[in-house]
């Protein structure tokens, strides 16, 4: 399995300024003298609007998004949430459907992810994939049989892509990416500021020609990504719901539900 395959898997809040708001001031009106015989006209004055406060930059606004994201992945300890994974394959037009629950935490300084893919298709076909150690195994209870894949010298790239949104902090992005912030989406019914990231390295573009975020405003982390394959234009758009942040998770969580006869295989490095 190539790294794309295996990265695609896993496949950040926007303060607006707050517009002037224009307020119109009279002048006191001149008190007629008693010798006049008629009262005289008084023309009330009136002071221009106030110029409303100017739009903020998509600089300020990709700078706010950081920031916080920068704040949730200080704090950060745990994630799980429910996800949807389609992936669509360009040169037929299909897209397959996996769904499942996912979690993430970190360990030391570390970030280890499992994730529990319950149905294909919406027929049920159980796996489980899990990041520990610098090594991603793929449990297959069909064939009860765990894939070991060793990231080795490439585990830096591999978890550039893993914390996308779930514990990597906002300002790292642009070690690694080319950002762009690119306005504000609803994602199921959560208001989300949309980054597009493009990877710096050759290496990483020969993997994905470009990523794209969407970052809970409130909470700054992901509730929707999508990475696009850079040959075949191919994409996975992962979906997260029920998301529960810095909650006690299980050790068994972060284990594969193997037998006594599960085959081990040691696949070729990432």
């Amino acid at each position: 399995m190539r790294l794309k395959t295996i990265s695609a898997l896993f496949a950040f809040v926007i303060a607006f300024a707050a517009a002037g708001v224009a307020q119109l001031t009279a002048t006191a009106a001149k008190t007629p003298s008693r010798a006049e015989s008629a009262p005289a006209k008084v023309k009330a004055e009136s002071k221009p609007a106030a110029a409303a406060a100017p739009a903020p930059s998509d600089k300020e606004l990709l700078e706010a998004v950081l920031k916080k994201m920068d704040t949730a992945a200080a704090t950060f300890r745990t994630t799980e949430a429910d996800f949807q994974w389609d992936q669509f394959t360009r040169v037929i037009g299909s897209t397959d459907t996996q769904t499942g629950k996912i979690y993430f935490r970190r360990n030391g300084k570390n970030i280890e992810m499992f994730a529990d893919v319950q149905a294909v298709n919406g027929k049920p076909e159980g796996k489980e994939v899990l990041f520990n150690d610098s090594k991603l195994r793929l449990y297959e209870p069909k064939m009860d049989r765990v894939t070991v894949y060793d990231t080795g010298k490439n585990r830096a790239d591999f978890e550039s892509f893993l914390v996308l949104g779930f514990g990597g902090r906002g300002h790292d992005l642009p070690n690694t990416f080319e950002v762009k912030y690119a306005g504000t989406e609803t994602v199921n019914g959560v208001k989300a500021s949309k980054l597009e990231l493009t990877p710096k390295t050759e290496k990483a573009r020969k993997v994905f020609s470009n990523i794209e975020l969407w970052i809970d405003d409130a909470r700054g982390i992901s509730v929707q990504q999508k990475f696009i394959e850079a040959e075949s234009g191919d994409y996975r758009l992962a979906k997260y719901a029920s998301i529960k942040i810095n909650e006690k998770i299980p050790d068994e969580d972060f284990r594969l539900k193997t037998t006594g006869k599960t085959k081990v295989v040691n696949a070729p490095g990432l």
